[in-house]
């Protein structure tokens, strides 16, 4: 009985050894391999891509402000198209699709507008 106890502990200690020797070595570190299909930053722009963004940040920072005020207008008139066609529906029916689309139009937007915003 002593004799598979001491064979027991002694597996047990060999398997923690071998966890605590695996464990200080450093690991293995894996290179990831690039997709065939990511563009290779070595070739020119192709054709169809969007254009790289090169240029004094000030201009971007001016170009977007000016997209942002001609979209959130854009959000603006939208909003109120959305509300004039509510006010004209009866209160006891359903609303109709093109509510429903312009509500969409409206949401989309929105997130264009603060995705831009973000950036």
């Amino acid at each position: 009985m002593s004799k598979s106890r001491r064979s027991l502990l002694i597996t047990l200690a060999g398997a923690a050894g071998i966890f605590a020797v695996s464990a200080l070595l450093p690991a293995q570190s894996i290179k990831p391999v690039p997709s065939p299909n990511a563009p290779d930053p070595n070739f020119p722009h192709r054709i169809g891509d969007p254009e790289p963004t090169v240029g004094d940040p000030k201009a971007i920072d001016k170009q977007n402000q000016a997209q942002i005020k001609l979209e959130v207008q854009k959000l603006y008139d939208l909003v109120g198209e959305l509300k004039e066609q509510v006010d004209k529906t009866d209160a006891n029916s359903t609303l109709s699709l093109s509510v429903v689309k312009k509500a969409q139009q409206i949401e989309k937007l929105a997130k264009q507008i603060k995705d831009r915003a973000k950036s």
